[in-house]
């Protein structure tokens, strides 16, 4: 712990947290951002050891392989980090850059890029190949599909040694692993250079106009940790319309937020 965190009281600390709620602008962020949520759950679940932890990360794994069945996600991201890669080129130039640190995020992005652009186009193929694969997929469409009685080769698998299936998830994971990072990393640098700003929402309300020559792919919402409201987030390309709204209970309807409320709005291009 550094100096400033050891003289920061803990309450304080809880108080400068603060909660995102994100929200995509075009059908691409949307993609990135759900196989982003995706993978890093498959690799969470995929630290635990128990059966349960098991069949929560090959449940991630298999809504994966269906989202990038759905168009050329490679190519997609390939051309944003090509983007990404070329914003911090011109960086270089300006000054009061840290050059060093700048060379080091740019050397990271080309290998990633060479990474995901060196596996080809079909990387995923041998997983949707896979007949083991397949057979939980299919089951996965019924509620309660992949029970003892329905899949018992899976049920198999579930209770061998954990050393045996984290090897065989992480075989999986492995040929996943060159997209999800690049997603990751290329989702840290968008939010990283977003605008961020203080706005306040009258009456729970706010509306705002985008710019049309400077495209915004997302907006980010930053409210305190521990706070009751939340916002409802609709948008496109041109408007966006945030509703604040206040939590009650698991059992009772959110109520419309009717006081002023202070937040950070981040416009991520």
């Amino acid at each position: 712990m550094n100096s400033t965190e050891a003289a920061t009281p803990p309450s304080a600390m809880v108080a400068t947290r603060t909660i995102a709620f994100e929200q995509p602008l075009n059908e691409r962020m949307r993609n990135l951002l759900r196989l982003d949520f995706l993978y890093q759950q498959a690799v969470h679940h995929h630290t635990k050891t128990d059966p349960w932890s098991t069949r929560a990360a090959v449940d991630s794994l298999l809504e994966m392989l269906a989202i990038t069945q759905r168009g050329d996600v490679r190519s997609e991201v390939l051309k944003e980090l090509e983007r990404q890669m070329a914003q911090l080129a011109a960086y270089s130039t300006r000054p009061g850059v840290d050059a060093a640190r700048l060379n080091l995020l740019l050397a990271k992005m080309q290998h990633m890029r060479d990474e995901l652009n060196g596996v080809g186009a079909l990387f995923m193929q041998k997983l949707r190949d896979s007949e083991f694969l397949n057979a939980i997929k299919h089951r996965s469409t019924i509620p309660g599909g992949t029970c003892e009685f329905d899949l018992p080769d899976y049920t198999h698998w579930l209770n061998l040694p954990d050393t045996v299936r984290g090897a065989d998830f992480a075989h999986w994971l492995a040929v996943i692993r060159p997209l999800g990072d690049a997603i990751s990393e290329l989702l840290w640098m968008t939010r990283e250079q977003a605008r961020s700003r203080r706005e306040v929402a009258v009456n729970g309300v706010y509306n705002l106009t985008l710019e049309r020559d400077v495209p915004v792919q997302m907006i980010r919402i930053l409210l305190p940790h521990g706070t009751d409201i939340y916002p409802e987030i609709s948008g496109s390309h041109y408007r966006v319309s945030v509703r604040f709204l206040l939590w009650q209970s698991a059992e009772a309807r959110p109520l419309q937020a009717n006081e002023d409320v202070p937040f950070t709005l981040s416009l991520c291009t």
